[in-house]
């Protein structure tokens, strides 16, 4: 016999063994499943989100979903990020105010710009969604929408918490980011919809949450088209056009999304209606509100809070199933840099 024959042979009989090998080793359930949810304790919060998931994604089982009604909505201040001391779009507001204040000091002492540069949280309250959104509006108004983008970019980038020193999207919830991506490694549609302004928010979410600027919807401002030239623009006008926040959620989804949720999260009482929107309905549903619990890595408050109060919410959660995320015991770690 040849001898090339025969080398060849030989080769074909190892890559057999080895093929055997490899065929014996890889067995169903061989190998360990990677933990989608790494930063969740094991726990029945953590038991409840992949059981829905495996149950609405298993084709053939009575609460498989299909792919394109897989849209999963998120509530942004307190759900995905810190909203303390104050929202953080306030943060932003009250220094762009502190900014115009030096070009027109009389503003320092005209309501509600006193109100806010005081940074008298009850105060602040006080003037509700709309009061803090006509703000926003009134300190941005004649600015074009691509120069606004630009502002929220720069202070995003430069702007420090006050208590963690840190930037602001330093502050997102390292679960909540694993709780996104396992969602849409499953085919979920994940949204933003917030009572924040929209302009406000879609500058950064795609590279801090990896959600597109289309797939944000939140409160907005009136803008107007105007044609310089030959070059197009959008300026923002000193007036709300829109409140996403409370019933304004439900309206916001169908308006923006057109489709209704399967998941749904929140963490305040501004999120009661897109929850309620959400599962009370026919199908498989899952509704997660984030209780804000430990007040040593974070914040802990709810029923008597005047940011992000929870009382409502809260004591329809039981009646209705949904899963009230402890932060304290449920979460392992709260954000991305204590894993270093």
């Amino acid at each position: 016999m040849p001898f090339r024959f025969l080398k060849l042979s030989r080769r074909l009989l190892i890559a057999g063994v080895l093929a055997l090998g490899l065929v014996t080793l890889i067995q169903p359930g061989a190998f360990a499943q990677t933990d989608p949810l790494p930063s969740w304790n094991d726990g029945a919060a953590k038991t409840a989100i992949v059981d829905f998931v495996g149950r609405v994604t298993g084709e053939g089982g009575p609460d498989f979903v299909p792919v394109q009604e897989r849209i999963a909505t998120f509530d942004n201040d307190g759900t995905l990020w810190s909203e303390q001391p104050m929202y953080f779009q306030i943060l932003f507001a009250i220094d762009r105010l502190k900014a115009l204040v030096k070009a027109n000091p009389a503003l320092a002492e005209t309501q509600p710009y006193k109100a806010v540069l005081s940074g008298d949280k009850a105060a602040l309250a006080a003037l509700g969604e709309k009061g803090l959104l006509q703000i926003v509006a009134l300190t941005h108004a004649g600015m074009t929408v691509a120069d606004f983008h630009a502002l929220v970019t720069e202070w995003i980038k430069t702007a420090r918490h006050p208590r963690f020193d840190r930037p602001y999207t330093d502050l997102v919830y390292q679960p909540m980011l694993e709780l996104l991506a396992y969602l849409r490694a499953n085919s979920f549609k994940t949204f933003i919809v917030s009572g924040g302004g929209i302009e406000f928010m879609r500058p950064w979410t795609m590279q801090t949450y990896g959600i597109p600027p289309e797939q944000v919807v939140g409160s907005s401002g009136k803008t107007e088209y105007q044609l310089n030239g030959d070059t197009p623009i959008l300026r923002k006008l000193p007036e709300v056009e829109f409140i996403d926040d409370g019933p304004g959620k439900a309206v916001g989804i169908n308006r923006f999304i057109g489709r209704r949720p399967v998941f749904a999260a929140g963490n305040s009482d501004g999120d009661l209606e897109m929850l309620q929107w959400t599962t009370l309905n026919t199908g498989p549903r899952f509704a997660l509100i984030v209780h804000h619990t430990d007040a040593v890595r974070e914040w802990a408050y709810d029923r008597d809070s005047q940011v992000g109060k929870l009382d409502k919410a809260l004591d329809e959660a039981p009646k209705r199933g949904w899963l009230v995320v402890d932060m304290k015991n449920d979460w392992k770690v709260i954000y991305p840099f204590e894993k270093n």
